[in-house]
């Protein structure tokens, strides 16, 4: 897939840009949830249809973290893992737009004249809450109307689950009640975080269970505070464990939030290196112990309920020693 950024005023054309035409699916896709898979698949499917690439154009950074919503400053999908899934979809070219103030004030038919139709798109494919323009002043119909017979718009109705509509606002919600289990129902894959493995305070080890410490790499919308059975995927391998969010109240006090994993059978050492995050299940709140004790019997209860509802099977020829564990 190639990637391609955008600021406005866009000069064309642009370095890369399809010469014959395409269709281009518009969004900001945050959590590229089933809602949104259904709009990409339809643009998809529309340009196999016309033998057309396929195009996404996106907006970077998230338009209501720039018009001062702060809880947007965080996302459900980072940029580059928004790239990567865009690029599973089977889209060919993605158009990095990058959201300003100046971008911000440009009315609908400026989009429509400056941006769409210079990118000569063929079928444009939108949510059926879709909105461009100042103040989202523009809807579906009005971009139908502004097209003028230059291009074809397609409308993807809701996409709803169990009677609710999918949402990122909805998966953002269940997120923050740690509901991980719902989240993975609407996105239709599991919630994942990616991050460096970095050197914490070796207390993890002093008690009995060994943790990897993860520093984020993007700013990722963080679950509630808690411990979770999850899945970490390193070198081409996935190992199962559990995983404590949360600001350690049991040793410290501190509102910093910290995320540490305790494998199974994990004999490796890995500071430094990159590591991705499967949330699989919410086991409880994280809780403050009176005694060291309480919290070491408490983990163990953890770790046993985390096997539980994986299905886990020990490996057997896992090394012991778990290197690289703080």
């Amino acid at each position: 897939m190639q990637t391609i950024t955008m600021q406005y005023p866009v000069s064309f054309p642009l370095p890369g840009m399809p010469e014959g035409g395409q269709v281009l699916a518009i969004g900001d896709f945050d959590g590229l949830h089933l809602g949104h898979r259904e709009v990409i698949r339809r643009a998809v499917e529309t340009a196999g249809k016309l033998r057309l690439p396929a195009a996404i154009m996106t907006f970077h950074p998230h338009p209501r973290e720039v018009l001062g919503q702060s809880k947007y400053v965080r996302h459900i999908t980072p940029l580059p893992e928004k790239l990567a899934l865009f690029a599973e979809a089977g889209v060919d070219v993605a158009y990095m737009m990058n959201f300003d103030p100046a971008f911000s004030q440009i009315s609908p038919a400026q989009f429509v004249e400056e941006v769409l139709v210079p990118l000569r798109v063929g079928t444009v494919v939108v949510g059926f809450d879709f909105r461009f323009g100042h103040k989202g002043s523009g809807d579906p119909d009005m971009l139908c109307e502004l097209a003028a017979g230059r291009f074809a718009v397609e409308v993807v109705r809701p996409y709803h689950m169990d009677g609710v509509k999918v949402s990122s606002t909805l998966i953002r919600d269940h997120l923050e009640r740690g509901d991980v289990a719902r989240v993975e129902h609407l996105l239709g894959r599991r919630y994942s975080l990616t991050g460096k493995v970095v050197h914490g305070a070796a207390r993890g080890r002093q008690i009995g269970f060994p943790t990897a410490n993860i520093e984020l790499d993007g700013a990722y919308v963080i679950p509630m505070n808690g411990v979770y059975a999850v899945r970490l995927d390193w070198a081409g391998q996935h190992y199962y464990g559990v995983m404590n969010i949360g600001t350690k109240p049991t040793f410290e006090d501190s509102s910093h939030r910290t995320l540490e994993a305790h494998l199974f059978d994990f004999g490796h050492t890995i500071y430094g290196e990159s590591v991705k995050l499967e949330l699989i299940s919410y086991i409880r709140p994280e809780q403050k112990f009176a005694s060291i004790d309480e919290l070491i019997a408490q983990i163990g209860k953890d770790v046993l309920t985390a096997k539980e509802r994986i299905g886990y099977v020990p490996d057997k020829a896992a090394n012991p020693l778990l290197n690289g564990m703080s």
